[in-house]
């Protein structure tokens, strides 16, 4: 583990964060919650919300895949994504929702300012973000694909959001 150079939980916590807050809109599979927890680990993510129906830790399915990230990562839980979009905003967050819809910008043509303030909305794995909480957001990222599906899991594309949102920050 030394050769990795990991962080321990105490340097985790300690460490400046990115300035991203993942927003997880009624996530169904604890497995892509616990993903996505490991993921914002990765990236030094400030905080993740979890909203509506998405599972909280403690939980044994979460745990499994998150290895840890629910010790490190901070998470707040908000009965409403909409209540959780709105005290982003008021906190100064550029909200972005991954979705494709009209509009919608390819991931790899986002521009973001150094240090800028992001919220990353990611849906529920059937329905998407919903309407109401689209009518909030600031703008729309869309993960390019050349297959014919045109989806992907939630945690893989956390993943990928992720990493593209932090690579010109590391």
């Amino acid at each position: 583990m030394e050769e990795l150079n990991r962080k321990s939980v105490e340097e985790f916590r300690k460490s400046e964060k990115t300035p991203v807050v993942v927003v997880l809109d009624n996530i169904r599979s604890m497995h892509n919650v616990g993903s996505v927890f490991r993921s914002a680990d990765a990236f030094l993510v400030e905080c993740i919300f979890l909203c509506g129906f998405t599972a909280q830790p403690p939980h044994r399915d979460i745990h499994k895949t998150a290895l840890g990230a629910t010790d490190t990562v901070n998470w707040k839980y908000y009965y409403s994504t909409i209540e959780a979009v709105k005290k982003l905003k008021e906190d100064g967050y550029r909200i972005w929702a991954v979705e494709q819809v009209k509009n919608s910008k390819k991931l790899n043509e986002i521009e973001l300012k150094p240090n800028e303030k992001v919220a990353i909305i990611f849906g529920n794995e059937v329905e998407g973000v919903s309407n109401e909480v689209l009518a909030l957001c600031d703008d729309f990222i869309e993960i390019p694909q050349l297959g014919m599906k045109h989806s992907l899991n939630v945690s893989v594309a956390a993943g990928i959001v992720l990493w593209e949102v932090v690579r010109d920050r590391v």
